[in-house]
């Protein structure tokens, strides 16, 4: 068991990089088993949710190497077409090799993905989209079966504009003939990162990023190098310490556009944000102001997962504010262990209302799930004294020693194994 302990108040500066993007890392390890070859990742960031997909791909026959931060793969020897229970509950982006594995292998059997405990994420477009592309599909004993024999190039609408089902349905698609067209897609700049990691490869894929993507099918792909985006959630962490803490920060490898609906309301909060090429730095003087509403959409909205450590802010903030979050019933557990550091928060349902407090108290506090961890993190930089955060590892499965950039910024922050 490891715990993370944190003496607070310590104003933060200096500069740290942004590593690579968990959320982009783990479509394009999957999208990898498409590749009858090689491919070689640069700036591959070893979180827990990466090293538990590469251990899914190596069941599958996938060969795979680290030579520091670079990552060969080699897919040419996958014989399996079955993802494990064992290996599905850990990672709930499992469901990703449910299209790569269709498109190469034309059939896949998957366990329902695990993952964090932060609502319910049903995979229903997932398999709405698949069908559309004519994929049979049974569900049984907790898994689903596919058989793509008879898959073609379809026009699938989306209810609603799910991440995981725009990523899984481009990379089903790559190889049908035709054109493939995606309404209501998601616009995540992990999904443009995506289309274009498949288009190094020989695909041609357009319209990431708007709401409707269209794939014409390709016989082969071959292999490339790519390196992938970096990770706008760790990004938004750090300017968000930096708005609780004090001082001025630079962020390396980050880029401004990929946060436009944090960085607005950071700015209203009080907090000065600059940008160069491909850095941000942060300034903040005094105590930020409350954010009225922070409201969750799908992107360019807030995101989600920045949702807990913005709410954070607000318990130290100036004022009042009102947290909706929109996209999953469960992100609120953090409050409980905020409310053991002094915070003033009151929750009905999916609405949480936060009295800024003068200071937060040093306590034992427990993350429940990754975004919980990271703000519970942020919690403790700010508080009075000591505070120990227990079950780290759910923190990271998307930041990899979450301790040693803080301390880089004058942190005082350590893990503790027992």
């Amino acid at each position: 068991m490891e715990s993370l302990f944190i003496q607070g108040g310590r104003e933060l500066n200096g500069s740290v990089e942004v590593s690579t993007a968990k959320n982009s890392l783990l479509p394009i390890l999957a999208a990898s088993i498409l590749v009858d070859d090689q491919i070689v990742l640069h700036k591959v960031t070893r979180f827990l949710d990466v090293i538990n997909m590469l251990e899914i791909l190596k069941s599958l026959g996938v060969k795979y190497d680290f030579q520091d931060d670079t990552l060969i793969i080699d897919s040419r020897d996958i014989d399996q077409h079955l993802i494990r229970e064992e290996y599905s509950k850990k990672i709930r982006s499992s469901i990703f090799l449910l299209g790569p594995m269709l498109a190469r292998l034309k059939r896949a059997k998957v366990s329902y993905p695990g993952g964090c405990d932060i609502g319910n994420r049903p995979i229903d477009q997932h398999i709405k989209g698949l069908k559309c592309l004519n994929v049979k599909i049974t569900e049984r004993h907790g898994y689903i079966v596919c058989d793509g024999k008879n898959m073609r190039a379809g026009e699938i609408h989306l209810d609603f504009p799910s991440v995981g089902a725009t990523e899984n349905l481009m990379m089903t698609a790559v190889f049908l003939k035709g054109t493939t067209t995606i309404h209501n897609c998601a616009r995540e700049p992990e999904i443009v990162d995506l289309q274009n990691f498949l288009n190094a490869l020989g695909a041609r894929v357009t319209g990431a990023g708007s709401s409707t993507i269209t794939i014409i099918g390709v016989e082969k792909l071959k292999s490339a190098e790519y390196s992938p985006m970096s990770d706008r959630i760790i990004a938004g962490t750090y300017m968000i310490a930096c708005a609780m803490c004090g001082g001025r920060i630079q962020l390396q490898n980050s880029k401004k556009q990929d946060n436009l609906a944090l960085i607005e309301k950071l700015r209203q909060s009080g907090v000065s944000i600059k940008e160069s090429y491909a850095n941000i730095e942060i300034i903040a003087k005094k105590r930020p102001k409350s954010a009225n509403i922070i409201d969750t959409q799908p992107y360019p909205g807030f995101p989600t997962d920045l949702q807990n450590q913005m709410l954070v802010m607000q318990t130290i903030s100036r004022g009042t504010s009102v947290v909706i979050e929109n996209m999953f019933e469960n992100r609120f557990k953090i409050c409980n262990e905020l409310i053991r550091m002094g915070a003033n928060i009151a929750v009905r349902d999916r609405i949480a209302i936060i009295r800024g407090v003068d200071k937060l108290y040093g306590a034992k506090v427990t993350a429940t799930d990754l975004r919980c961890g990271a703000g519970l993190v942020l919690a403790g930089l700010v508080a009075e004294e000591y505070t120990t955060i227990e079950d780290v590892y759910h923190i990271d499965r998307g930041y990899l020693s979450i301790e040693e950039d803080f301390c880089k910024l004058g942190a005082e922050i350590k893990r503790i194994r027992s």
